[in-house]
């Protein structure tokens, strides 16, 4: 096993889904053979953005891709897919994080490694991106966010960290860390009221839901969640309401939901508000399967009033 850096782009000619697949030629199948069972880091080269290093993901399998002759998908492990909690630059004063990619003096090399779509990457050069991307002290930095005792708290914290890894496979810091990154993507407000409510310390009361629960096979892929205040969460999870996967409206199971509450709940357009940046739009195979499988499942006989 070892560890690598897959380059992605968005308008690749190559079908890569991060949380699901990376599509890749023959020439890597020796470094992603080696990344199978362990964890990757993915980079957004130069002249495709400026994200720099934005994701890790762990590698289930390689199988090769059917009806591409040369052609391999590695299978990412399901709920492993993570993205970062901060974006991390190529570069940091000027060097970059990856030994391989620095000479002898710490700077950038021209050529060679930094221009592979997949590299090799050491363990101490996957744990410092983490540290970068994922602060350890996460859920501790989101819990003091809006709070007036921060730095007291930040002054009591203990030294103690944990293995990269085990935060990373920890389901509270993950949650935390979609939650962080859901909420940002849609402004924090509820992508189906529109509303961007706060609470009187300034807390966003819009909530992180999964649009397909990862015990069912769902990512935390911030296109496999919506922004959502506590009731239209709720009423999600419950399939009263889904999103249409071509046009984003706003599915209401009417024989359950009173149109009073629709009036109250839900834009007049009935079309979800979606985030500004496309990359985050929620993934239509994901709405799809909470359409066919959640909306409308609801075993309530009313639905009380809020």
């Amino acid at each position: 096993m070892g560890k690598a850096v897959l380059l992605h782009r968005v308008d690749s000619i190559y079908e890569d889904e991060p949380d699901v697949k990376y599509d890749f030629p023959r020439s890597y199948l020796k470094t992603m053979s080696r990344a199978v069972g362990d964890w990757v880091l993915y980079y957004e080269p130069v002249k495709a953005g400026a994200r720099g290093y934005f994701a890790v993901a762990k590698v289930d399998r390689i199988v090769p891709k059917r009806g591409e002759e040369g052609r391999y998908l590695a299978l990412i492990e399901r709920g492993s897919f993570l993205p970062f909690d901060r974006e991390v630059p190529r570069l940091i004063d000027g060097r970059p994080l990856e030994a391989s990619l620095a000479d002898e003096m710490g700077l950038p090399k021209k050529g060679g490694a930094q221009q592979l779509a997949v590299r090799d990457l050491s363990e101490d050069d996957f744990a410092r991106i983490i540290n970068l991307g994922l602060p350890e002290q996460l859920e501790d930095i989101e819990a003091q966010r809006y709070s007036s005792l921060r730095s007291e708290i930040d002054d009591a914290q203990a030294p103690f960290q944990r293995p990269v890894v085990e935060r990373l496979t920890r389901r509270p810091y993950r949650d935390v860390a979609f939650r962080r990154k859901v909420r940002d993507a849609y402004g924090y407000r509820c992508a189906i009221s529109g509303l961007h409510l706060r609470n009187g310390g300034g807390r966003p009361e819009v909530q992180a839901a999964h649009i397909r629960p990862v015990e069912e096979g769902g990512s935390d892929s911030v296109r496999n969640g919506l922004a959502l205040s506590g009731t239209l969460h709720w009423m999600f999870d419950r399939g009263l309401i889904s999103i249409d996967p071509e046009e984003h409206r706003i599915l209401v199971s009417h024989n359950k939901v009173p149109g009073e509450v629709v009036q109250r709940l839900i834009l007049p357009s009935q079309r979800l508000t979606l985030p500004d940046d496309r990359r985050n739009w929620p993934h239509p195979d994901n709405l799809r399967w909470h359409r066919e499988n959640i909306f409308g499942q609801s075993n309530m006989e009313s639905f009380e009033d809020f």
